[in-house]
């Protein structure tokens, strides 16, 4: 018997359907927060109107990326996907460094959340008479997630699966009442989705803003892969998770996005934004009052309260979906050899115990480090680890893409549409992307070298000394892995094969 097979060594099996995994993976995108926070400033920022159209762009080129990587599901079921899927093509060396720069992925962006959550739960719970700093509510958080992340993970589904379709439903409701109003212009789909719209303003300005937010807010849909082994047909399930989940955030972005630049007008949308998100004149202070606005004048005062919350519940669902994700990296790790076996070992509910527990760890250790230090949750730790993880993560979907194509010149199982063809064009779509998301990280983290308005076309690569330490985070993660695997190779020629094969 293999150790994957041993009792306590592997994640239970046949928890998860289709559905499940779509719940853990849509949750992590955390739509809400995306329509709250990046599309107005991919609107504002970027190219207006033609937003809804650059989310459908982003959409279709992780859709052509899924077409190898869900070919390469059938060939491994892992729950360190990643981690896999570029040892299987790349070597070991290579799957080892793409798994370091995974897990600075998921780590940094459930950090993230937490910043975002504690911020906006103090400022909720706040007008309500109870104040409390952000990191009590984060830590209460923090506890709640670990001790859901320890049971069953079809429990967390469930969890997941509830809140996220009263998010949806929220979002749902605010399109289709604006949709059928019509707004002040009425429909104007040239303005949302001709190529000259979603191209306004120019790759290395306002559209290049937008395509660096779109990359931003579909972080998390890649999680399907994580899943397979706790699924009830891997090779089945995998592809079909993978293929809703973009399809539902695609549309969910393209649709109310669109919506919201119906009810504001295509025409006027630039003063539009900055007026609905301004704070003492100041635009995109509050950039979530865009669509809260909109949900109040289309339907009703009573939907921007209920969304309120729905905000801290999608915040919630993203932070219990990533440490699912990371937990089972680290496990995947320990049972490669990458880390000690004791990460390998499962709870009897068929969680991978060590690295939930690690997972908490380290997010514990942030939040205490960001508290003390008295840095803002949102504007240091939120935009700070958001900007990191969307960089360690597409860099991972290229190497994925390189791997997928090495392996199936080498082995059968994939036509050429599967195997060549969608993951160069993948490969394509994500370098363009990891150029805006680099080249635009003063904006998306806020890192902007002193005297440089981010919001220029000529502000590219105008990074702070941290700015640059953060951008270059995935990449330094990739090489202490690529190390670490050599080093380990040496000490036991086994490294790693139980899990690449």
């Amino acid at each position: 018997m293999s150790t994957v097979e041993k009792q306590g060594t592997s994640l239970k099996k046949g928890r998860l359907g289709v559905l499940g995994i779509v719940f853990f993976v849509v949750a992590a995108s955390a739509p809400l927060v995306g329509m709250t926070g990046a599309v107005p400033v991919a609107m504002l920022a970027g190219n207006g109107a033609g937003t809804p159209g650059t989310y459908l762009a982003v959409g279709i080129i992780l859709l052509v990326f899924s077409v190898g990587y869900t070919a390469m599901s059938h060939k491994v079921t892992n729950a360190g996907a990643f981690f896999a899927y570029v040892g299987k093509g790349l070597g070991t060396n290579m799957g080892v460094g793409s798994a370091f720069v995974s897990i600075v992925g998921y780590v940094t962006i459930q950090l993230a959340i937490y910043g975002f959550f504690g911020a906006i739960v103090a400022g909720q719970i706040g007008a309500l008479g109870l104040d409390l700093p952000w990191y009590v509510w984060a830590l209460i958080a923090w506890v709640l997630v670990t001790v859901l992340s320890l049971l069953q993970v079809d429990v967390g589904a469930r969890v997941l699966g509830v809140l996220m379709i009263l998010e949806i439903l929220s979002l749902l409701v605010v399109a289709i009442a604006i949709l059928a109003n019509g707004g002040p212009e009425g429909w104007n789909v040239g303005a949302s989705f001709a190529p000259d719209a979603v191209l306004a303003g120019g790759i290395t300005g306002g559209a290049g803003i937008a395509f660096a937010f779109a990359f931003a807010s579909f972080i998390g849909f890649e999680a399907t892969a994580i899943y397979g082994e706790e699924s009830k047909d891997p090779k089945k399930t995998v592809r079909r998770a993978t293929y809703w989940a973009i399809g539902i955030i695609t549309v969910l972005f393209a649709v109310v996005s669109f919506a919201m630049v119906t009810g504001m007008g295509a025409n006027g949308i630039f003063d539009q934004v900055a007026e609905r998100s301004a704070v003492e004149g100041v635009p995109l202070a509050d950039p979530a009052a865009v669509i809260f606005s909109l949900a109040g004048e289309y339907v009703g005062p009573w939907l921007p309260q209920v969304m309120g919350w729905l905000v801290i519940s999608s915040l919630f669902a993203g932070l219990l979906a990533f440490q699912n994700a990371a937990g089972r990296y680290f496990f995947a790790m320990g049972r490669g050899g990458v880390l000690p076996a004791s990460f390998a070992r499962t709870n009897k509910a068929g969680a991978p115990t060590a690295g939930v527990i690690l997972t908490s760890i380290l997010a514990a250790i942030v939040i205490i480090i960001f508290a003390i230090a008295n840095l803002d949750p949102i504007l240091n730790l939120f935009y700070w680890m958001s900007g990191i993880t969307v960089i360690a993560i597409v860099l991972v979907e290229i190497l994925v893409s390189i791997a997928v194509i090495v392996y199936f010149i080498k082995n059968t199982g994939a036509n050429v549409w599967q195997g060549k063809i969608a993951p160069i064009l993948a490969i394509i779509g994500l370098v363009f992307g990891e150029y805006l998301l680099m080249s635009r990280f003063n904006l998306l983290a806020g890192t902007v070298a002193d005297g440089v308005d981010p919001s220029l076309p000529d502000s590219a690569w105008a990074l702070s000394p941290l700015g640059w330490v953060l951008v270059l985070l995935p990449f330094i993660a990739l090489v202490v892995g690529i190390v670490v695997g050599v080093i380990n190779k040496k000490e036991n020629a086994n490294l790693t094969n139980d899990i690449l094969g």
